[in-house]
């Protein structure tokens, strides 16, 4: 059998060789290392290295047990259009598939970590994709419901990450989300269509100032300030008894920042609009919390109990090119926005220096967890909660 080509995309340029290799078939790093060393597989007829960065129209020959290889794995590789891969004639074509007892064989054998969520290969079908807000040839823009993880854990096996799987099984590259939501956030989502964007995106969020994001969120208390308040606090991640993730202020822990807006006032409640200056995990959960005004229905982090989970969603995307996407919740009943609601021109990007400089925060820093002793709010229901913004 002769070695197998298999032509770069443009969903595909600008991933390194080794990046590409595991997306393309599910096999060990190692493995697939050790094929690059060898020559076994070549870019452009010629020699290659792991992290070379492939363009458009390359051509990357593997072995020709790739294929059968992966598909023991029982995930098999991804498609490509059949333009895209071709038979290329090779002296090396006489070589023999490896045995079970060959190193590459016997590796082949072993269980391999999977590069993309396995898609559903049962004669169900495909479970429906979240509302598109916008697309481009690069990029959907989600309208993620709560209750919806982005990516499947402990307890759950549906996500977006499953079901956009299961819709672009065939795909090149498929959709990857670049950047995560809470299981029960709602709101906009991006996800890239392809690497280069996937990598745009995530030196924007990387560089705090270059895409904004909001959220609005209804939280326990009357929020007193009037102005933009800046929060400051250092988070770090832990783990309850139970096994679920947890975050707590430490001072060791990495910085986070958002600024919060008060657009509404009640005796027993407030509707603010948070933009984040970092993207920390459960960062607007807990900054909120430790200033005594928890989300509604975060009993996680000491919130008030409600039927359906906590009012946080992601309202508003400010892209680098400048386009900017709002979409309002759906919130229903005595959480609904008021008639007429009309929500403020967002405040732009921060300056680096002025999310790290305590002297920016109008307001002090909440005290550290290790000052207020251990937290003895109500045992958290949910099944997973995972994301990092929010």
């Amino acid at each position: 059998m002769p070695p197998q080509a298999i032509v770069v995309t443009r969903e595909e340029a600008g991933q390194k060789l080794l990046q590409f290799l595991a997306r393309r078939f599910a096999l060990p790093q190692a493995m697939l290392h050790r094929w690059i060393r060898s020559g076994q597989v070549r870019r452009n007829g010629g020699r290659c290295k792991p992290f070379d960065r492939l363009e458009m129209g390359d051509e990357v020959r593997v072995p020709p047990f790739a294929a059968s290889m992966s598909e023991r794995a029982d995930v098999g590789p991804v498609s490509a259009s059949s333009d895209a891969v071709r038979n290329v004639p090779d002296a090396a074509a006489s070589r023999p598939a490896p045995s079970r007892h060959d190193r590459d064989g016997h590796d082949a054998m072993q269980p391999s970590r999977q590069r993309r969520p396995k898609a559903d290969t049962s004669l169900q079908p495909a479970r429906p994709l979240p509302p598109v807000v916008a697309e481009t040839p690069d990029l959907f823009i989600f309208d993620k419901p709560a209750g919806l993880a982005v990516h499947p854990g402990t307890g759950h096996t549906d996500s977006l990450t499953t079901r956009l799987a299961q819709h672009f099984a065939k795909a090149p590259f498929m959709p990857t989300p670049a950047h995560r939501l809470d299981r029960d956030t709602s709101g906009l989502l991006l996800v890239a269509r392809s690497y280069a964007m996937l990598r745009t995106l995530h030196e924007a969020f990387a560089s705090h100032d270059a895409l904004v994001k909001e959220y609005l969120a209804w939280v326990a208390g009357c929020w007193q300030p009037a102005a933009p308040v800046t929060l400051h606090d250092r988070l770090s991640k832990g783990a309850e008894a139970s096994g679920f993730e947890r975050v707590a202020s430490d001072d060791e822990g990495a910085e986070a920042a958002c600024t919060v807006r008060c657009l509404l006032r009640e005796q027993h409640r407030s509707l603010l609009l948070v933009t984040l200056h970092t993207g920390r995990t459960h960062q607007i959960r807990v900054q909120l919390s430790r200033r005594g005004h928890p989300l509604l229905g975060d009993r996680k982090y000491g919130g008030p109990p409600r039927m359906g989970g906590f009012l946080l969603h992601a309202v508003r995307l400010c892209l680098p090119s400048g386009v900017v996407h709002t979409l309002l919740p759906r919130w229903a009943g005595n959480d609904a926005l008021p008639q007429g609601f009309i929500l403020p021109e967002p405040l732009g990007p921060v300056p680096a220096s002025a999310i790290h400089a305590d002297s920016a925060c109008p307001c002090p820093r909440a005290p550290s967890d290790r000052d207020e002793g251990p937290d003895r709010g109500e045992a958290d229901t949910d099944t997973v909660t995972e994301g990092r913004d929010a």
